[in-house]
């Protein structure tokens, strides 16, 4: 670089005019070189450079098309414009996979070829005899007295706490023998194991009739979603730690099982709470399902936490929130919020952008940075006061109008006429939302942030980082339902694995989940 930043802040309109051709002459090669680098600094990426794979933005990268993206998000204007939003549930067009078998058949096994079943043996701790209670012709009650045999059998592997209080868990495995039994009226009737009735929206089954009992599936979930493993990992794990050999395909028909089961609970309980809260905080991050850019919604409270992927809409705003939501929101500056009536702006994110123009090189865009924050930090200070002398919040926002008017004035002459680009956003958005910033005056035992929303993605956002999103449209969708059910049980303070194994247990024998833990205290 042939300028610092001390040269840079030297060079403004006046001090051009005042160059003779000749000096400016001589300046320019120096901009333009410059000028270059740092776009050429820009541009590098993974594909271009030393840098790590982790450090491209979730919206960068490889397009449905197969084409670069060139690194810009959509705006809101344009998505609107698009097709109905799209959420969890749907499934984006694939490309036809191209066969690459020279015989020219479909990949994969051939019907009627023999398959491959599991080949790893384990000794059977304990056999469960089911019984047919009544039968299925004549509704006569069953008690085991006539001609009864079984039919059919399958093994459960699950863990269990080992007797006596100690620690740890135990691998069981349980061989389950249906039995077929004669009525006096003729008819046999069978025992089956329990079962869910079929939903067109998952491709996975919610039966008893599966190799991973409701404890190894929580204690899977738990490896994937909480320790964020990826499926190889968590087979990995299961073969070194416990001496179990399954399949990725068990293991992910596991989390899907998981989350079809906790389904109900999200959709009826967790997002009623969400509506009807007094304060909700909302905030939304890129997310990536196999290359298509969509968006990790957030929307959480004392006691509840909403997670659902789609577009970047104000339909999906409306369709958690419904049409008349009336409570406090808390959220960040985009505009899809704007139809909230009682809303809340985070002042974190003010702050941010103006330490950003107080370190500008541009002295307006300096001087205005630090006037912002002088008027935040004043703010703040006033509200933190005001909540540990009540007496001290009548008139709040009265004995501040000065101050604000001030602000107010210096925003309304730079929205337009301000030099640099971020002093007139950073204008713009305190115009339009003006009123929404300065509530807490009015109401000081209001948030002044949005680190509730930002710390429940964080663990998400790390997760994002790792597994680079999800890879189709039911993984997606069960990504977010576990999320919000082990959130949520973390806000009520109590374990979301034994709530999850309870749900999976009750739900593959086809009855109603249970509710959620109440909050504690």
């Amino acid at each position: 670089m042939h300028l610092s930043d001390h040269d840079l802040r030297q060079l403004d309109d006046d001090y051009l005019g005042r160059l003779t051709p000749e000096q400016a002459r001589a300046l320019l090669p120096k901009v333009i070189a410059d000028l270059k680098a740092a776009r050429e600094r820009l541009a590098q990426n993974p594909s271009n450079s030393s840098r790590p794979p982790s450090s491209r933005a979730p919206w960068e990268g490889i397009d449905d098309a197969g084409e670069a993206d060139d690194g810009t998000p959509p705006s809101p204007d344009a998505q609107e414009a698009e097709a109905p939003a799209t959420t969890a549930r749907s499934t984006p067009a694939r490309r036809p996979k191209r066969n690459n078998n020279s015989g020219g058949s479909n990949p994969g096994r051939r019907k009627g070829a023999p398959g491959h079943s599991r080949t790893q043996t384990l000794p059977v701790d304990a056999e469960q005899v089911h019984a047919p209670q009544c039968c299925a012709a004549c509704g006569r009650a069953l008690d085991g007295s006539g001609e009864a045999h079984a039919y059919t059998a399958y093994y459960t592997l699950d863990l269990i706490r080992p007797e006596g209080g100690a620690g740890g868990l135990v691998l069981h495995h349980t061989k389950h023998l249906c039995l077929e039994e004669r009525c006096a009226c003729g008819h046999c009737t069978r025992a089956q194991p329990g079962r869910c009735g079929p939903d067109e929206a998952w491709t996975v089954a919610l039966s008893e009739w599966h190799l991973a009992g409701p404890s190894l599936v929580a204690f899977i979930c738990a490896l994937t979603q909480r320790m964020r493993l990826s499926r190889a990992r968590v087979r990995e794990f299961l073969v070194d730690w416990l001496g179990l050999s399954l399949s990725t395909a068990v293991i992910n028909q596991c989390v899907h099982e998981a989350a079809r089961a906790v389904e109900p609970v999200v959709e009826q309980e967790i997002l009623a709470q969400v509506r009807n809260v007094e304060l909700l905080y909302a905030d939304e991050t890129a997310w990536k399902e196999h290359g298509r850019l969509l968006w990790l919604w957030v929307f959480t409270c004392a006691t509840a936490t909403l997670f659902i992927v789609g577009r970047r809409t104000r339909r999906m705003v409306q369709r958690v929130l419904g049409e008349h939501f009336n409570n406090w929101l808390m959220s960040d500056g985009y505009c899809v919020y704007r139809d909230i009536d009682q809303r809340l702006r985070c002042l974190a994110h003010l702050i941010r952008k103006a330490h950003g123009l107080e370190e500008s090189l541009e002295p307006q865009a300096q001087a205005f940075g630090r006037h912002v924050l002088d008027v935040i930090e004043t703010v703040i200070a006033a509200v933190y006061d005001a909540r540990g002398a009540p007496e001290h919040a009548a008139g709040l926002r009265a004995r501040h109008a000065p101050a604000l008017n001030a602000l107010l004035e210096d925003c309304g002459r730079l929205a337009n006429d301000a030099r640099h680009e971020k002093a007139r956003a950073l204008a713009r958005e305190l115009l339009n939302d003006w009123d929404t910033f300065w509530v807490v005056l009015d109401h000081p035992e209001l948030p002044l942030t949005n680190n509730e929303a930002e710390r429940a993605l964080r663990h998400w956002v790390i997760a994002r980082r790792i597994g680079m999103g999800t890879r189709t449209a039911q993984g997606t969708r069960a990504f977010a339902l576990l999320a919000s059910v082990i959130e949520t049980c973390r806000k009520r303070h109590a374990s979301p694995w034994d709530y999850l194994a309870e749900v999976v247990r009750q739900r593959r024998r086809g009855l109603p989940a249970p509710p959620l833990p109440l909050p504690a205290g």
